[in-house]
């Protein structure tokens, strides 16, 4: 076992037991890990209430050479607040961690993609939910894990790939807008590109279709 200090995001969070909660986070320096943090819904001086859904901690673990990780303490870098005010913001940053979740091994660091996360989730907690942010953010996940579709001959109109091809290249999010033809269009191409490397739909997507147009 070693011990080990980490920049993370929560990316979902169960109760366990009477007292703990089994944490999944994606890291900046150990990728995605699953952990255990004892007493968390007893212990406010080691967690507070630091473990939250979206939240973006500095973590003190201890990593197993097999099993969970145990979380020992968290510290708030934020919590997001402003994600927490709206259902649809609430459902983009739900995706966007689920794709995450589902999509990386464990123990596998990715600093690309947790810049990519942590930016996506500090625009969520200051502006609107945005359509075209979070199909921006989709092309760039594809894109960073390797999955990105071919845009030469895609089903698409060449202005839709036109505007997928600089949302490759924007450097913030709110710096590339979709109209909503291209909006549907790049569902088109991007939604079957997520769904064939799972083995479920995925819910967040769901929710967000059952509660917004985003």
């Amino acid at each position: 076992m070693r011990k080990t200090a980490c920049e993370a995001i929560v990316l979902r969070i169960t109760d366990y037991g009477e007292a703990d909660r089994i944490v999944s986070f994606f890291t900046r320096e150990e990728g995605r890990l699953s952990g255990i943090a004892r007493g968390a819904k007893r212990s406010r001086r080691r967690f507070g209430g630091a473990l939250e859904p979206f939240a973006h901690l500095g973590l003190q673990l201890k990593i197993p050479y097999s099993g969970l990780t145990s979380i020992e303490s968290a510290d708030v870098v934020t919590i997001h607040p402003g994600i927490r005010v709206d259902l649809s913001q609430i459902g983009c940053a739900a995706y966007a961690c689920e794709l995450v979740e589902r999509f990386t091994p464990e123990g596998e660091a990715n600093p690309r993609l947790f810049r990519l996360l942590s930016s996506y989730l500090e625009r969520l907690d200051s502006a609107p939910p945005s359509p075209s942010d979070r199909r921006l953010f989709t092309v760039n996940f594809l894109k960073i894990l390797g999955y990105q579709p071919p845009l030469e001959n895609a089903p698409i109109s060449p202005e839709t790939a036109t505007i997928l091809a600089r949302a490759m290249r924007a450097g913030s999010f709110g710096s590339i807008h979709f109209p909503d033809a291209a909006l549907h269009e790049a569902d088109r191409l991007l939604d079957p590109a997520v769904a064939a490397h799972l083995d479920r739909p995925l819910k967040s997507l769901a929710f967000l279709r059952e509660c917004s147009t985003l």
